[in-house]
């Protein structure tokens, strides 16, 4: 049968099993809306600002383990809408957004919102299309779907002319796509896994760190029983928080620039490094010089090529699905006759241990004003580490990551690369929308959540009883800290004066306002939040202003150059 390129578009979405698009309509767009409006089986949620559509689909697809999609029309549509891609792209989320052209007769001249949207998007998806034939969307969505799923995650743009929308064609949707040039490798070379067992098995001061990869690959269950099996330490960077279990004894903490003193100190010292689904990002390990390489091993795992050797020498590079290859690494270590070495390794421990002991995280507990870090570790008490949590980006971030103890995968949702303000709000949408069960709080600061603060409408309408926390200290927390640390004490443009009332404007929107101003109250205010399970409670703490992140590792320097005071 014969459809119109809106009605293929939507069909599509249904084949690929699509429960919700967030969007924001528009005129390139229309006939793709008007297909929507016909059908129930995929939902559509309307956000208030094209940013919120792309990072609450981002949020649906972190949570999950599903591609999230996003509609927006051309012109300011597209580049409202940039953002939100490049930040998907930058954490490698899998996702899909649909993007409305101007009729293909006018692409290039200049008409009513028309931009390039291929252009625009070139540096920061997987990849674009521009459908010019109504007979190609079809296949050009399958594709989409499968490339933003497959190997190293990222988003795909499909920009589609509004007259291709309303021409018609013959329906059929492809199985299975073939692209003769993207054939991304799965199952790691043998030798190279046999080289990395015997490296480990040989370590007398091993190291696991590990990143996003393993969360997005599905394979905390084999890291975990890797990590069990060996005995070695581990570690997740920010964004592979809950690949493993926070709680357990091995789990050293995060590392990087605000990581803890014990896991910065045991990569600088390894002597056997395994890398897994990790990049060696400047935010974890600082200046690559001083990253200490000499008379050590490291072992990279990595789905992508172009990440092995890109920042830091690695002497056994895999490629690979890291499930896989962590299944053939456990398989290999329990056939391997060759164990680790028990006393080595204990002395490795027992050095760990004076890491430790430095409690590079503690704060004044006793302070009259409420302290960031007891607002979180509330919140992880009150909802027993089980919480969905999205933030913002800024020290309210690095202090859910430091306290918020997450024990399972996909429950830590941030900008982790791009660091995007006003990312924490709209995640939270599709994250709640993902898990309509779940506790979900969206941590985030005065300045942060000012950004995409509209989405609270978005909220209203379709109920979604998100809790957020407000860490309020009038500042824009991080910028302040580097000021004081790095400017003088030049407080340029980092504080937020003028702050709305926060309890009284989530109340114009229909929602529970509460302000909290003591540290008695921290505990009660959050329980009440969760216990109203059907509303949205934003709460507002009045912090500490002065207070800073610790430890901190100075642009520039490295891991063993912390500032812990």
């Amino acid at each position: 049968m014969e459809l119109t390129g809106a009605e293929i578009t939507v069909r599509c979405l249904q084949e690929e099993g699509v429960e919700y698009v967030f969007g924001y309509p528009g005129g390139a767009v229309l006939f793709i809306y008007d297909e929507l409006f016909k059908q129930n089986k995929v939902k559509h949620i309307l956000v208030r600002h094209e940013q919120g559509a792309v990072h609450a689909a981002d949020g649906y697809a972190r949570s999950t383990d599903r591609v999230g999609v996003s509609l927006v029309t051309s012109g300011p549509g597209v580049t409202n809408a940039v953002t939100g891609i490049a930040t998907a792209y930058m954490d490698s989320i899998p996702h899909v957004i649909i993007t409305g052209q101007v009729p293909t007769h006018a692409i290039g001249q200049d008409a009513f919102q028309e931009c390039d949207t291929v252009g625009i998007t070139r540096p920061c998806v997987k990849h674009n299309f521009l459908v010019k034939d109504v007979k190609e969307i079809a296949p050009t969505i399958k594709k989409a779907f499968d490339l933003a799923a497959s190997g190293r995650p990222g988003p795909v743009v499909v920009d589609i002319p509004k007259d291709v929308t309303a021409q018609s064609a013959e329906w059929s949707y492809p199985a299975t796509i073939a692209m003769r040039s993207y054939n991304p490798v799965v199952k790691g070379h043998a030798g190279q896994i046999r080289k990395a067992v015997q490296a480990l098995v040989q370590a007398k001061r091993p190291m696991v760190y590990t990143g996003g990869g393993v969360v997005l690959g599905g394979a905390s269950e084999e890291l975990a029983r890797l990590v069990r099996l060996l005995g070695f330490p581990c570690t997740n960077t920010l964004m592979g928080l809950g690949a493993y279990p926070a709680t357990d004894r091995q789990f050293l903490g995060m590392l990087g620039m605000h990581g803890t003193y014990e896991a910065n100190m045991a990569m600088q010292h390894c002597d056997a490094l395994l890398a897994i689904g990790a990049r060696f990002d400047d935010r974890v390990i600082g200046n690559p010089r001083h990253f200490f390489q000499e008379g050590r091993t490291i072992i990279h795992v990595d789905i992508d090529p172009s990440s092995i050797s890109k920042r830091v020498r690695v002497d056994v590079p895999i490629v690979g699905n890291v499930r896989e290859v962590l299944k053939e690494l456990v398989r290999q270590i329990e056939s391997a006759r060759e164990r680790p070495d028990a006393e080595a390794l204990a002395a490795w421990w027992a050095q760990i241990g004076l890491w430790r002991s430095r409690e590079c995280l503690k704060y004044d507990r006793a302070a009259a004003i409420i302290k960031p870090q007891f607002v979180i570790e509330k919140l992880y008490e009150v909802t027993g580490g089980d919480a969905y949590v999205t933030s913002d980006v800024g020290q309210h971030q690095m202090w859910a990551a430091q306290f918020y103890k997450f024990v399972k995968p996909r429950r830590w949702i941030n900008s982790g690369g791009l660091g995007t303000m006003g990312f924490g709000l709209p995640a939270a949408i599709g994250t709640q929308l993902a898990h309509p069960g779940a506790s979900v709080a969206c941590v985030t600061g005065e300045a942060s959540i000012q950004m995409c603060i509209q989405e609270l409408s978005t909220c209203r309408q379709y109920r979604l009883p998100i809790k957020i926390v407000n860490l309020n200290n009038k500042y824009m927390g991080m910028v302040r800290q580097w000021q004081e640390f790095f400017h003088g004490n030049r407080y340029a443009e980092s504080y937020m004066d003028a702050l709305p009332d926060f309890v009284k404007l989530a109340e114009s929107y229909g929602h529970i306002g509460m302000k909290i101003e003591k540290p008695a109250d921290v505990e009660p205010a959050l329980k009440e939040a969760f216990a109203r399970r059907e509303d949205l409670v934003f709460l507002d703490f009045v912090t500490d202003q002065t207070e800073n992140v610790y430890p901190m590792v100075p642009g520039g320097k490295g891991l063993s150059e912390m500032i812990l005071v």
